[in-house]
């Protein structure tokens, strides 16, 4: 028979993986008096103390990431876990001098979203050798078959791939499976932004009548100015009516949807990958056809959750799943749960 403790874990990870996080602080007071015992490789008990986490993801100017930061700080304070925050600002090498100057210090377990993978390999090796439990959030940290050896525990991510499938079918079965589009990316060396450019490509290849504007993928390091000057420029390369437009972020999308209005192309339908506040309005609106959800409240919660669970109950390395993805929907005006995103999106809330 298993442990009160250890079956809550598993409730709560299935809960979480589900989407169905609602019922979340009886499942944790269930869990957070447990008394565990410590093995050679296991983090540290902690027992019923407040912990100390440090967390960076991409960069703060996105309201992905921001919204990232709320919910573990919110989460943070229901759970006892004081998390601290280091900026990526969206450049992996001040992302990494941020997380160098702090390998040392005293933490329970560390979350990081890495700017570019393999960027953060080695202070996390560091961590490693002092037993503090690192998670990764959204993009890989490393690849995949050097998660454990680099010193990753796990890796909360969403489907990227699914993402860009899913919007990118939705715009397909939008324009007709003909016509123009463009296609917006995110950073080339990111691996969340390779995954949505290859759910696009495995979409459109069964479009023969698709032509993309500008030959593939523009790449716009998810900077909005970036974006909408690489927009603009394709626009005015064609003076027929571009179909559609499909970005890897509600932010860049929604920094150029103006740049439309009384062109050729302004019936143009547009889809986008995030799915939080500002891009479920804009849906809300008519401004973007759908956009699909990528849950940042979910993956933040579930690293702040799973990590302080990893380290009050003392739990192995090999006892923690490698991966939890975590479920993204699309969402539009007829996909029917547009309402309950913004329930679950809302920042008071942090729950998708």
């Amino acid at each position: 028979m298993e442990s009160p403790s250890r079956t809550d874990r598993r409730t709560l990870l299935q809960a979480l993986t589900t989407g169905a996080g609602m019922g979340l602080g009886a499942v944790l007071a269930g869990c957070s008096g447990s008394s565990p015992q410590t093995s050679a490789d296991s983090a540290p008990a902690a027992g019923g103390r407040r912990l100390r986490a440090a967390f960076s993801n991409a960069g703060l100017q996105s309201t992905w990431c921001k919204l990232g930061r709320d919910t573990a700080e919110l989460w943070g304070q229901l759970l006892g876990v004081d998390v601290e925050w280091f900026d990526g600002e969206f450049d992996s090498q001040k992302q990494r001098e941020k997380i160098d100057l702090i390998v040392d210090q005293d933490w329970d377990f560390c979350a990081f979203q890495a700017v570019q993978i393999d960027s953060l390999a080695d202070p996390v090796r560091k961590l490693k050798k002092r037993n503090i439990p690192v998670i990764s959030m959204d993009t890989m940290l490393v690849d995949r078959a050097a998660m454990r050896e680099t010193g990753v525990w796990l890796q909360v991510m969403p489907d990227q791939v699914f993402m860009g499938e899913s919007s990118t079918r939705y715009l397909m079965e939008k324009i007709g499976g003909r016509g123009r589009v463009i296609h917006i990316g995110g950073k080339d060396a990111h691996s969340g932004a390779r995954g949505r450019n290859q759910g696009f490509l495995n979409v459109v290849a069964k479009y023969p009548e698709v032509e993309v504007m500008g030959g593939g993928v523009r790449w716009c390091d998810w900077e909005k100015q970036k974006a909408r000057n690489a927009f603009e420029a394709l626009l005015n390369q064609s003076n027929e009516p571009i179909a559609g437009a499909f970005f890897h972020s509600d932010d860049m999308a929604l920094a150029c949807v103006g740049a439309v209005q009384g062109t050729p192309h302004e019936h143009m339908v547009i889809t986008a990958v995030d799915g939080q506040k500002e891009g479920l309005q804009a849906v809300r609106d008519g401004i973007l056809a759908a956009t699909t959800v990528n849950p940042v409240c979910l993956i933040h919660m579930t690293a702040l959750v799973a990590g302080q669970f990893i380290v009050r109950n003392a739990e192995a390395a090999d006892t923690v799943p490698l991966e939890i993805i975590t479920p993204g929907p699309l969402v539009s005006r007829e996909s029917g749960n547009l309402e309950a995103m913004f329930f679950l999106a809302d920042p008071r809330h942090c729950l998708v």
